[in-house]
């Protein structure tokens, strides 16, 4: 990142009032010395001796604020970790190299992760424990983190020589067959109440994007079911803003009832993609009504100056989803007697309520209440609204665009890949200096490092562009060269950083799609469009590959090739379609091919 100014740094106060993350300058008032991550920092610790406390999260992030508010504002604590450990805060989405290396770390040390993340290291930087939540006073068997702090410092004192350096790299997934995909999936699904899992649901883009494009390909009652079981749920229960569009980040009960009320744009784009190929596949008007939703938040919340911000906060004033919620007296007085006994018909409001008292909306049916709802997002627009984590992230920003070209071409919606375009010229302009692409831009700063998250969704949007205009093939040759530049033998690397050590890609898909996938997916459309030749791809085990299955899909021959001189009507063609350029007119499909015989838009 490009700082404001180093004439201000000195270790013993906290710098992040020089920051360019919203994260960070949220910790700039702590009275523990915070420090970004630099290398001049880290090697303060191996010259002074002196272990780290490297703490990381976002702007957006519920028990981020908590711990800020508690642990890291308490004098005392503060104090013991100034006198005692070089502290360094990180914004997990400006530094996802930094971040994926520490929570490596925690998984592999606990089986669980989240956010704040919390790590100490030695002071040459081997990770000693990691913890998420702590508070600042102990809670029965909780230990406040000062005691954690007190604990690590005085085992660190009795030396280091058995604490061992953490490899953080990430083991293919095993090779599958594709007849197993599909049992192995069903494993995991909720037959009761849709989605993955029993706990917490989150909204689960790549495996959705994977079963539609298998059922794309063959019918399947089960994949039906899981598909439409799953989008039904996330559409009427508490996952989504019924007022205002878009999906809040996920659900804490199995019911799908009450969500964390955070806003990502990666879950917008990743469900604008997914209900719009969901209305393509199935012929499901409600999901086409979603995804125009979706797009209604985008633009109404998400969009500034031709890009998208990234996130809003779960918490309005320090409460937790309070914009989002309603008494049953509220929304009486707001809509009169007939409007409220309407909308009973089509919400669940009840006096008690589902969430601290108050009513978060969950609808009973898909029925049309358009101009009720209106009424209530007019008032609901006049309280206090969520902060906003406005900076640009490029990557999150090319996924939103390749959503945008599916949708205008699932929907039928011309201009939406037209819009699509614009952002991913303006992303170009902004980002890409001719031989690497930056991550993230805030305050009239570009942050230069580069990962190859963002090279994969950015090549993979320009892909499609290209399959429309001709004139992106240069822009698109340039991008795979330096996509390419971030693989060594046959790893992927996500990031190369003078400040740390090199990251090895992972594969894990959720919630974005993997750099691995976005990399495989965005080189082999290059290579299918182009005429270049690919070998097929073996599927890996779902869960943590789905959207690399896609991928594979398209390199065992299982989406459609149109190469044709003109332009075609996408919402003419198969849902899994690329669209080559050039002779002989053809459509190719699981190694058969024939002459294409159609009918140019608009004749």
């Amino acid at each position: 990142m490009t700082e404001k100014t180093t004439d201000r740094i000195t270790y013993t106060r906290n710098n992040l009032d020089l920051s360019s993350s919203p994260y960070l300058l949220q910790h700039s008032d702590n009275p523990v010395w915070w420090q970004e991550w630099r290398s001049d920092v880290a090697g303060m610790a191996k010259r002074e001796n002196k272990p780290m406390l490297v703490s990381s999260g976002y702007s957006t992030c519920h028990w981020c604020h908590v711990m800020a508010a508690e642990a890291f504002s308490d004098e005392e604590t503060a104090g013991y970790l100034n006198e005692n450990f070089i502290c360094i805060k990180i914004d997990r989405e400006q530094r996802p190299d930094i971040d994926q290396y520490m929570m490596n770390f925690m998984q592999a040390q606990s089986g669980s992760g989240g956010w704040p993340l919390n790590v100490f290291l030695t002071p040459d930087g081997r990770p000693v424990l990691a913890l998420t939540y702590a508070p600042v006073l102990s809670q029965g068997n909780r230990m406040s983190f000062l005691e954690i702090a007190t604990r690590v410092n005085e085992y660190l004192k009795q030396g280091t020589e058995n604490i061992y350096p953490f490899d953080a790299v990430e083991n293919d997934p095993p090779v599958v067959s594709e007849s197993s995909l599909i049992r192995d999936i069903a494993t995991y699904f909720d037959d009761e109440y849709g989605g993955f899992g029993t706990g917490q649901k989150f909204p689960p883009h790549s495996i959705l994007l994977f079963l539609l494009y298998h059922l794309s390909i063959k019918e399947d009652p089960l994949v039906r079911k899981m598909i439409t079981s799953t989008l039904d749920a996330m559409m009427t229960g508490g996952l989504t803003d019924h007022l205002q569009g878009g999906v809040f980040r996920y659900c804490v009960d199995r019911k799908w009832t009450i969500p964390h009320f955070e806003k990502m744009l990666y879950d917008q784009a990743l469900s604008l993609w997914t209900y719009s190929l969901a209305y393509k596949v199935t012929g499901t008007d409600n999901y086409r009504i979603m995804a125009e939703k979706i797009l209604k938040c985008l633009e109404e919340c998400f969009e500034e100056n031709g890009l998208y911000v990234t996130a809003f906060d779960a918490d309005t004033g320090h409460h937790e989803g309070a914009t989002y919620l309603w008494t049953r007296e509220e929304i009486l007085d707001h809509l009169g007697e007939e409007d409220f006994s309407l909308f009973c018909d089509i919400y669940e409001v009840s006096e008690e309520g589902n969430f601290e008292g108050k009513n978060h909306l969950l609808r009973k049916t898909t029925r049309s209440l358009d101009e009720i709802e209106q009424k209530l997002l007019e008032v609901r627009k006049k309280r206090e609204q969520p902060s906003v984590d406005n900076k640009i992230l490029s990557g999150i920003n090319a996924l939103l665009a390749v959503a945008m070209i599916q949708a205008g071409r699932l929907l039928n919606m011309p201009d939406l890949e037209t819009r699509a375009e614009t952002v991913v010229k303006k992303l170009l302009d902004t980002f890409w200096n001719g031989q690497s692409l930056g991550h993230s831009f805030y305050d009239g700063m570009v942050q230069q490092q580069s990962f190859l998250t963002d090279a994969g969704a950015t090549l993979t949007a320009v892909t499609m562009l290209y399959e429309t205009n001709e004139k992106w093939k240069e822009t698109m040759e340039l991008l795979a060269a330096y996509l390419e530049s971030f693989r060594e033998d046959d790893i992927w690397i996500e990031s190369r950083s003078d400040d740390f050590r090199t990251v090895t890609a992972s594969w894990t898909d959720q919630p974005v799609p993997s750099g691995v996938s976005l990399a495989e997916t965005g080189l082999t459309r290059y290579a299918i469009l182009t005429g270049k030749e690919i070998s097929p791809f073996p599927f890996r085990r779902v869960i943590q590959s789905d959207f690399y299955n896609i991928n594979a899909l398209m390199r065992n021959d299982l989406f459609h090739l149109f190469t044709s001189k003109e332009a075609l009507a996408w919402n003419s063609l198969p849902a899994n379609s690329l669209q080559k350029r050039g002779e002989p007119e053809t459509v190719c499909y699981n190694k058969v091919c024939r002459q294409l015989q159609f009918t140019p838009p608009g004749q």
